[in-house]
């Protein structure tokens, strides 16, 4: 029998259980101090001048209280009404230099000034990059008169009706020719449609991939409706120079996220392929430990000091120590993790776990502890705490076990550890278990003939070793009885409520065989010489119970014991 208290591991699991809480919520602390603003470049934030839908020129520096944005804006304003005004001629707008500054005006009219820092931003002379200005003014204000011509306008209606003639007969298509593929596809799941299975499981039927085909036509169907839609009102919108803008902006609404997402799906590639090296290489490491770990748990490969048991407890630690290594030089390539947005959730969910697994972290603790002790194996018959069972299962957050009426128990681990533990199996395997059990019999019971019958009885068990031989304990001399103890050795643990049971069955046998009488701890009875208690199956045949026997003591005869309180000599009474 084999017993472990195990208070001090459990403080020792509790220690590092902790200890990880603690160096969680400070990983989540050095998380958030990285979360810093960012030295912003003077120019990072511009501001494009436009003249209805045409991009002339940005604007990236601040002049006085006005931001870029303020400076393109009034630039957009004052352009567009110069465009409305047909008395000013584009090609009278020039630039009057400065000392500080070159302006640009229409007439009397300043549309903007032209700075040394724009010009700096830049990188051109001030002068020249006024003029490259001027020249864009011009060109973009005659082709925005050209556009409202009435020419350009008839073109603009003929297109417009025309698109949506088109429009309209690619819909009555649509509409004439969807039937006959969804009539085409129905036929083709009567005829050439397989069922897929997997020998004789059905995993999807004929009948249901035939629908999720006709499903997936309508949905191609109304995915054609709304591009042919989303085109079409931009298009229509472009020939009119009053929404030609409005139409550029829906445009933009999907190319300008499938271009960012494109460019950055480039520029993403080099820190795509470090994670593919990493998680490869961390792969074949756990590949390689697993096969090393799976052959010392056969024994092929042997490690002094290392037993078999711990081979797959040890590889799953170490497979999680390489998927957290993995995960650490993976985690700066990750898209996304120098925001503050993705730091957040980190510094939450590192938080919010060092908060909230202190009892899953003492489990898995106890766990490990549990393993490497060798304070049990699965199959073993254990008492933890008041059960008594076989070990079902181990992992590293519980216990499972199966006791002798066949309920099964989980454990957490912590728990456990905080038990003590009796394993009855670990006898086993090195010496036989001894089981043990008591009777009291009176002390007119001759006691060798009281050790000769008990052993007799532990001999005709079943599952009782004849070597060792069983032998007996007197154990205490007791005011009405002898107390003796029969111990016996057996190897089969898990059979101990059976053994235990045929050894009693035994033990009452032989002594009613022997005529020995088992009449305490506790038997009352007014007697002498009446029927024995002995079960009339073990009595003779021709056994009669006697009756009460009573005797007349002699006149001045002295009773044994009888004795006043001064110590003077009693007579019996006379019956």
């Amino acid at each position: 029998m084999f017993t472990r208290h195990s208070a001090p591991g459990n403080l020792f699991a509790k220690a590092l259980a902790a200890v990880w809480r603690s160096m969680a919520f400070g990983l989540a602390l050095c998380a958030w101090a990285q979360i810093q603003p960012q030295a912003k470049s003077p120019y990072s934030r511009s501001a494009n001048v436009v003249l209805g839908d045409q991009i002339l020129f940005p604007i990236r520096t601040t002049l006085g209280p006005f931001s870029p944005a303020d400076r393109a804006a009034a630039a957009s304003l004052k352009l567009t009404r110069l465009a409305r005004d047909l008395e000013i001629d584009p090609n009278k707008i020039t630039t009057d230099p400065h000392e500080t500054s070159t302006d640009i005006l229409a007439h009397d009219i300043i549309i903007m000034s032209i700075t040394n820092d724009d010009a700096a931003a830049v990188g051109v002379p001030r002068g020249v990059l006024a003029l490259n200005y001027v020249t864009k003014i011009r060109a973009a204000i005659s082709k925005t008169r050209g556009e409202y011509t009435y020419r350009s306008l008839l073109l603009g209606v003929l297109y417009a009706v025309l698109t949506t003639l088109v429009l309209i007969v690619v819909l009555i298509a649509l509409r004439r020719f969807s039937p006959l593929v969804y009539d085409g596809i129905n036929h083709w799941g009567r005829t050439r449609i397989p069922t897929f299975r997997i020998q004789s499981l059905e995993l999807v039927s004929a009948t249901r991939l035939t629908e999720l085909l006709v499903q997936g036509a309508r949905l191609a169907r109304l995915g054609i409706t709304v591009l042919l839609f989303y085109v079409y009102i931009p298009l229509l919108f472009s020939f009119f120079p009053w929404t030609r803008g409005l139409g550029v902006r829906v445009f933009s609404y999907v190319t300008t996220p499938i271009g960012a997402g494109w460019k950055a799906f480039i520029s993403y590639l080099p820190s795509l392929l470090i994670i593919l090296i990493v998680a490869g290489f961390c792969y074949l490491a756990i590949r390689i430990a697993r096969f090393l770990f799976k052959e010392i748990e056969r024994g092929t490969i042997g490690w002094p000091g290392f037993y078999p048991e711990w081979a797959m407890p040890t590889y799953r630690i170490v497979e999680l120590l390489l998927l957290a290594f993995a995960l650490v030089v993976m985690f700066p390539y990750l898209p996304g993790s120098e925001s503050p947005a993705f730091k957040g959730v980190s510094i939450f969910l590192g938080v919010l776990f060092s908060l909230g697994s202190s009892s899953a972290i003492s489990n898995v603790i106890a766990g490990v502890i549990l393993t490497y002790a060798r304070a049990f194996r699965v199959g073993d018959r254990v008492q933890i705490a008041n059960a008594v069972g076989d070990i079902a299962d181990k992992t590293l957050l519980a216990t499972r076990v199966r006791t002798i009426k066949n309920v099964l128990i989980t454990i957490p681990n912590s728990l456990v550890l905080g038990s003590h533990i009796i394993n009855f199996s670990s006898s086993a395997h090195g010496q036989p278990l001894i089981l043990h059990t008591s009777v009291t019999i009176g002390y007119d019971a001759p006691w060798r003939q009281i050790h000769a019958l008990l052993i007799a009885a532990a001999a005709a068990t079943p599952d009782i070793l004849q070597e060792p031989k069983p032998f007996v304990l007197q154990t205490s001399l007791d005011d009405f009885y002898v107390s003796y103890e029969i111990n016996a050795y057996t190897d089969q643990p898990t059979r101990m409520a059976l053994i235990y049971s045929d050894l009693h069955q035994n033990i009452q046998d032989k002594f009613y065989e022997a005529g020995v009488e088992i009449m305490s701890p506790h038997y009352a009875a007014v007697r002498d010489g009446n029927a024995s208690a002995i079960p009339e199956s073990y009595l003779p045949s021709d056994y009669v119970a006697p009756g009460f026997r009573l005797f007349r003591a002699a006149p001045h005869q002295k009773v044994p014991g009888a004795h006043g309180a001064d110590g003077a000599s009693r007579q019996a009474p006379s019956c």
